[in-house]
């Protein structure tokens, strides 16, 4: 038994790093992070990185540690900690943050097959039935919904292997923003694109939509999300040597390897990117930002190495076309993987008295059909909601983009607050506890709360901005998916201790 526990310890100090970067670090944050924030992205990754990522990702290796049989991954850690109905409503909320991803992404995944076959995004320009581009673009990720439904809840599992293609394409996209970059940089004789005319312009924005306090310090909810997903590496402490120290030393080169990873990949897009002339259009948006500074990127690189203007064109093109083949392979792999997997942990790690039955019934490929065609009509009702919202309202496909984007950001960093919260009650529990990262009751106390105002002031101001500024369908939006999914499982709990009752 010794020996096969001993073996069984195999995953180094390098291999956690590269795990946890592989994990987190996502390209597609950082052209996100440039159009909103410009320079001043850079303080609020950082600061994201010092007060999130570092001091939760520990609280959540602890978890993982001690909780590492169970099967409801968050749900286990919150039950342990906080009880069966406080668990059961906030990780429905956690599920309401992979509903709005796949609203987002449902609709994302068609900008870049548009990018793939014409070089450039060409959505608002689509029109099906009589429907404006925003109306086209709804229906069509409906029927992007509806397809990968049918094709995941009949056990397609191979088509996510392309995420495999797809994530080694995307990492080739940051070798190729350095390499660019650098080439463009000396030929410029070290002149930037987007010129750094005061320190302060590390830390504020262009963007006019970023000028006040409290839309400023909203923004450091982007990089929350830029460093969500760590609560999956959480349960990896059982295969490492003397977890006590490599999992600290990990987390803490991770934090800094992918905190000046980010931080260094937003100062390279100012070197191609002038803020005003690249991004301050209408036709850009957080839908085609990515395509849009990759192809400029390919122009501006074409320019100096003395490439005419149309050639230089091209070379943007193919570089835009390769960033919507690449986005395009993760996406498509991440859905067939996302769309049933926290489903399926839920129902399965949760008591099945919580759900109707028909929601807990796997059929013979051994997923939760029904559960999943529910899903997919909460996604399909958000689609046609906020498609109708933008229509109504006269908004355009920036402003589209924005309230998805400030959804998802909202959606997916609200569970954090009852994980973070929770901690000091798990560490209450009698539990094995394989892996220690806070001995000191004070110090967690200290780093609990410090991460709980984080995570408050970069949810609160998220949500307050636009009801400040009178977006009333960006300010209904945004609380709609976790208000929803937290009703929707309050009623599910109180139905089940009336059944009890009877």
């Amino acid at each position: 038994m010794e020996n096969e526990s001993s073996n069984k310890k195999t995953l180094t100090l390098g291999a956690l790093v590269l795990m946890i970067f592989t994990t987190i670090f996502g390209f597609g944050n950082t052209p996100t992070a440039f159009e909103q924030m410009g320079y001043g992205a850079i303080f609020w990754y950082l600061l994201g990185a010092l007060l999130f990522f570092l001091p939760s990702g520990l609280m959540f290796a602890e978890y993982g540690a001690s909780l590492k049989g169970s099967k409801g991954g968050i749900y286990s850690w919150l039950d342990a900690s906080i009880g069966e109905q406080w668990s059961f409503i906030a990780t429905f909320i956690w599920l309401s943050a992979w509903i709005i991803w796949q609203v987002m992404i449902s609709q994302k995944v068609w900008i870049t097959l548009s990018t793939i076959l014409t070089g450039k995004d060409t959505t608002p320009s689509w029109h099906l039935f009589g429907l404006n581009s925003t109306l086209t673009i709804g229906l069509l990720a409906i029927l992007w919904i509806i397809g990968i439904t049918w094709a995941a809840s009949r056990g397609m599992e191979s088509i996510a292997r392309v995420s495999s293609v797809g994530g080694i394409a995307v990492m080739a996209l940051n070798v190729i923003l350095v390499l660019a970059s650098l080439i463009i940089l000396i030929a410029n004789h070290f002149q930037l694109a987007q010129p750094i005319n005061h320190l302060s312009d590390f830390a504020t924005s262009p963007n006019p939509q970023f000028q006040t306090p409290i839309a400023m310090i909203s923004f450091v909810i982007y990089a929350i999300f830029a460093y969500g997903g760590l609560e999956s590496i959480g349960g990896v402490t059982d295969s490492l040597d003397q977890p006590e120290k490599t999992f600290p030393k990990g987390i803490l080169i991770g934090t800094l390897v992918i905190g000046i990873g980010y931080s260094l990949t937003i100062f390279l897009w100012g070197i191609s990117t002038n803020w005003s002339m690249v991004i301050a259009h209408g036709n850009v948006n957080l839908g085609n930002i990515t395509y849009v500074l990759m192809g400029n990127l390919g122009d501006v690189l074409g320019i100096a190495l003395g490439l005419s203007v149309s050639s230089a064109h091209v070379l943007g093109e193919v570089f835009s076309r390769f960033a919507g083949v690449s986005m395009f392979l993760a996406y498509l792999g991440s859905f067939f993987v996302l769309i049933y997997s926290p489903l399926k942990s839920f129902i399965l790690g949760s008591p099945k008295a919580l759900w109707p039955k028909k929601m807990t019934r796997l059929n013979r490929h051994g997923m939760p059909e029904f559960a999943m065609w529910m899903q997919a009509v909460a996604v399909i009702v958000f689609i046609t909601g906020i498609s109708i919202a933008s229509v109504l309202t006269h908004q355009d496909a920036k402003f589209f983009y924005n309230v998805l984007t400030s959804m998802s950001n909202v959606s997916t960093t609200l569970p954090y607050l009852f994980l973070v919260g929770a901690f000091p009650y798990f560490k209450r529990e009698d539990l094995p506890r394989p892996f220690v990262a806070y001995h000191s009751h004070r110090w967690m106390l200290f780093v609990v709360t410090l991460v709980m105002i984080t995570l408050s002031v970069g949810i609160g101001f998220t949500i307050l901005q636009p009801f400040l500024v009178k977006d009333w369908v960006t300010a209904i939006a945004t609380v709609a998916g976790p208000i929803i999914f937290g009703g929707i499982a309050w009623i599910f709990y109180a139905n089940r201790e009336n059944n009890l009752d009877d």
